[in-house]
């Protein structure tokens, strides 16, 4: 389905991407029906098997007042409302998604990915999402593709600030942001031998960084503060 997705225009893209609710909308339902403080206590959003927005949004919430709260939202309401099942795995600390830094739905999200895919040459029919804190506490949206039997076909991570994609599993040969930051910062020597293997390299390189440069300009297309989104404005 989604492998002639990517050529489509953005317009049509986005509109398919409102066929279910996204995160942003499943995060103001929250706000609406616990409270507008909750939002300002989210570790996670996650959603599975997107088509290419999920029926379904989980958001962890770390309530100061009642603990961890798992919320899931559907249609437009919450579905449920409980502690997490198990143990809550690694710390709590600075895991609170900040959400003035957020300037991606997961609409914006997968139009991102899916143009990342058609580039790397990957095909795919559903997409699930994480919405979470970086290890440097910045929110990142972690776009997992699958293909028509529910395998992993690729992984994208995109910077829900500013829509960088930073690293992709699955794609591009592994190549990440510190793969291309070294090619364009570091002088290589000419004068050694290339070879097929380095020039494959250096052709995988050269796509992750054009599919990147061309994931910022989609990015400057689908930006949406989700303060803003908040607000109404």
């Amino acid at each position: 389905m989604w492998k002639w997705l990517a050529a489509l225009p953005l317009f049509a893209t986005s509109a398919l991407a409102q066929e279910q609710a996204t995160a942003y909308e499943a995060l103001r339902t929250v706000g609406r029906e616990l409270s507008r403080e909750s939002v300002n206590h989210v570790i996670s959003v996650t959603g599975t098997k997107g088509d290419p927005q999920p029926e379904t949004w989980r958001i962890l919430i770390d309530d100061p007042h009642s603990g961890m709260r798992d919320v899931q939202v559907t249609n437009g309401r919450i579905e449920s409302e409980h502690a997490p099942e198990g143990a809550v795995i690694g710390s709590r600390q600075g895991a609170t998604i900040k959400t003035n830094r957020l300037n991606l739905d997961s609409s914006g999200a997968f139009a991102v990915a899916s143009h990342t895919a058609d580039k790397s040459g990957t095909h795919f029919e559903t997409a699930s999402y994480t919405l979470r804190n970086d290890e440097h506490g910045e929110p990142v949206w972690i776009v997992t593709l699958q293909s028509h039997l529910g395998r992993p076909v690729g992984t994208i991570y995109i910077g829900a600030n500013r829509g960088t994609v930073t690293r992709t599993e699955g794609m591009f040969a592994g190549t990440n942001m510190e793969d291309v930051e070294t090619e364009r910062d570091v002088e290589r020597s000419r004068q050694s031998p290339g070879g097929i293997i380095n020039e494959t390299k250096e052709r995988i390189r050269e796509t992750f960084q054009r599919a990147q440069d061309e994931a910022r300009d989609t990015f400057d297309r689908v930006r949406r503060s989700f303060i803003d989104f908040l607000n109404g404005d």
